[in-house]
């Protein structure tokens, strides 16, 4: 996993973490810290995370690593 993905995996769980505290509590957290949601620091992290969600998209479709090695060819002895 790159580290562009990781930094994206790791958005994409602050996002999830917001979205749960919204549902359950209706507690916007970003909000709360960066001063609402019509904040201009707000938005950018709410559109990170749009974006992160976007890059880890690909992770659905990136062979997992144990595909990776039934995949390789066996040694012979």
């Amino acid at each position: 996993m790159s580290g562009i993905q990781r930094a994206a995996l790791v958005l994409t769980i602050i996002g999830a973490i917001n979205w749960g505290l919204v549902g359950f509590f209706q507690f916007d957290l970003v909000a709360a810290i960066f001063g609402g949601q019509d904040s201009a620091l707000a938005r950018i992290i709410y559109g990170l995370v749009g974006l992160a969600g976007l890059i880890n998209i690909g992770l659905l479709f990136a062979p997992s690593e144990r595909e990776e090695r039934a995949a390789e060819p066996r040694a012979t002895r």
